[in-house]
């Protein structure tokens, strides 16, 4: 298994046993993709999971880039419009750090960033 799918399968399972429920996974339109759509009472959340193997010279927030996101708001907006919800929309950040013995490590942004001023 690649590292992106397993960090991906990471950021899913830390979601579930966070209380919410994952409702879509790798969700394309013509603006991007989004990795895992979840919710809970309270919210639906779009979180952008990035995995870089441990040592790697790039961290994996910085590669949630103001394009990145922007192109996020709007493969979010295409859901929403598809699937409306009355819950409050939140983006959210994964970064996994996958180390050298295969154990993974997540550091996880809530409300990462909002959709105001990147339309």
């Amino acid at each position: 298994m690649n590292d992106g799918r397993a960090g991906e399968d990471y950021a899913a399972q830390l979601l579930t046993e966070a209380g919410f429920r994952v409702v879509e996974r790798n969700f394309h339109s013509r603006f991007g993709e989004i990795d895992i759509i979840a919710e809970n009472e309270k919210y639906i959340i779009f979180v952008e999971v990035k995995t870089r193997r441990e040592g790697s010279l790039v961290e994996p927030f910085a590669s949630v880039t103001p394009a990145k996101q922007r192109r996020l708001v709007l493969t979010a907006q295409v859901y929403l419009q598809s699937y409306p919800t009355n819950l409050q929309p939140r983006f959210d950040v994964c970064g996994i750090i996958r180390k050298w013995d295969g154990r993974m490590e997540a550091d996880y942004l809530a409300d990462a960033f909002d959709a105001g001023g990147l339309l």
